[in-house]
């Protein structure tokens, strides 16, 4: 994915002032940002869900994006979304899907309507239906909100995985003490990411700061 010189305002309001940067197939990046810094709104832009007022956004294969809000339709069962998205992707099956229910332990919710669930279930379940088609850029806006500790862990296995099978991830946060999982860091502040800084980085952290 590449991202060049993306600005956005509402009205008045620049809340975007020149976002750059650059994601590589196999990485594994963050952004972090105070609350108000603009973090959803750059993920809103990239996942093609507003225009930017200018800037380029590219990217190769596949998007899937899992906004902080699921967006999930509470009259209706894990397995029935499932489905939805299934024939909304064009999938063959729902292999993927059933693999990260098992993975991340709410398998045994597949019947169960959404306005049953749990905050952290929801959440699986919005993680999974932005998994479930395999894509080759995923962007995530807080996408552990309301898991556990052990499906934390497992949600960056997950990660980890994908990252090691070519896909690109990007998982947007306001807290920056999970970043050792990272490759690559970018903070956006006033509305622009840092310059990147590629030296100096002791083992377990971050390759790169941006």
């Amino acid at each position: 994915m590449r991202v060049h010189d993306v600005h956005k305002a509402y009205r008045t309001r620049r809340v975007l002032r020149g976002v750059s940067l650059s994601l590589e197939p196999g990485t594994l990046a963050g952004i972090v940002g105070e609350n108000g810094s603009g973090k959803s709104t750059l993920l809103r832009v990239l996942s093609g869900q507003i225009s930017a007022d200018a800037g380029e956004v590219a990217y190769r294969g596949s998007l899937g994006y899992c906004p902080q809000e699921a967006v999930l339709n509470d009259a209706l069962t894990v397995d029935q979304h499932v489905r939805w998205f299934r024939t909304a992707y064009r999938l063959d099956g729902t292999g993927r899907a059933d693999e990260l229910l098992e993975e991340l332990h709410f398998a045994e919710y597949r019947h169960t309507r959404v306005e049953q669930l749990s905050g952290g279930t929801r959440q699986k379940l919005n993680l999974t239906l932005a998994l479930m088609h395999d894509p080759h850029v995923l962007l995530l806006d807080e996408p552990y909100q309301g898991f556990d500790w052990d499906t934390y862990l497992r949600f960056w296995d997950v990660s980890t995985r994908l990252r090691d099978r070519g896909r690109c991830v990007l998982v947007v946060s306001h807290l920056a003490w999970d970043t050792g999982h990272l490759d690559v860091l970018h903070r956006l502040q006033d509305g622009v990411t840092t310059t990147p800084s590629e030296e100096g980085h002791p083992a377990g952290t971050p390759r790169a700061v941006r």
